[in-house]
């Protein structure tokens, strides 16, 4: 696994988990300083958006990183084309 792929899964980790925690102290617990709950929850849903989107691109970076390795050690230089079931039926 190269070193940017582990950063980036990592980061995803973190913003996902870190915007769970602060979307259920938004919603969970009565704000006792400065700041308002609504923020929280405004992070919150925000980290773990960019979490999500971080971890879907490095889930199709890693998808096509081993779909090519499998490709390489049959031989097969093709390209897959994807078409509805009707056609892949005819």
């Amino acid at each position: 696994m190269k070193p940017a792929s582990l950063l980036q899964l990592i980061t995803a980790s973190v913003l996902s988990i870190g915007g769970l925690v602060l979307l259920f102290c938004g919603v969970y617990i009565a704000p006792q300083g400065e700041i308002h709950e609504s923020l929280l929850v405004a992070f919150g849903e925000a980290a773990t958006f960019a979490g999500a989107l971080f971890g879907i691109d490095y889930t199709y970076k890693f998808r096509s990183l081993t779909n090519g390795k499998t490709n390489r050690q049959s031989g097969d230089n093709s390209q897959t084309q994807v078409g509805t079931r009707a056609e892949n039926d005819e």
